[in-house]
């Protein structure tokens, strides 16, 4: 099972941009599709991005469509999520998470991260 770490989260102001970046270790991304999801305080965990393992195709919430934008890079061994124009509705704990398909429900996912925190300020 492969184990992963996020990093890139922390405080910026409304219309910033953070980039997060996900790391495998114990072995590769290859073969895995990999999502990004996010839990705010109260709330229920919602996803935010998926790639399919070749990363030919990827997949975006309504909410983010257009701003953020996640990408794989095969040579690093990691999957970035590039978030521009944030809103203060973006802040949450960011998860990145691994599994055989690009899925929206999280529970397809089999491998996860500890969260990055991302909060963003009005």
């Amino acid at each position: 099972q492969v184990q992963l770490a996020e990093s890139g989260g922390g405080l910026v102001q409304a219309g910033g941009s953070l980039r997060l970046s996900c790391a495998a270790s114990g072995r590769t991304f290859s073969g895995y599709a990999v999502g990004w999801f996010r839990q705010a305080p109260g709330k229920e965990r919602e996803f935010v991005a998926a790639v399919t393992w070749s990363g030919a195709y990827s997949y975006y919430a309504d909410s983010v469509k257009g701003r953020f934008t996640i990408s794989r890079d095969s040579a690093k061994n990691t999957v970035d999520l590039q978030m521009s124009s944030l809103k203060p509705e973006d802040t949450a704990v960011y998860y990145c998470a691994a599994g055989h398909s690009s899925s929206r429900t999280w529970s397809s996912y089999n491998s996860w991260g500890q969260g990055t925190q991302v909060t963003v300020s009005s």
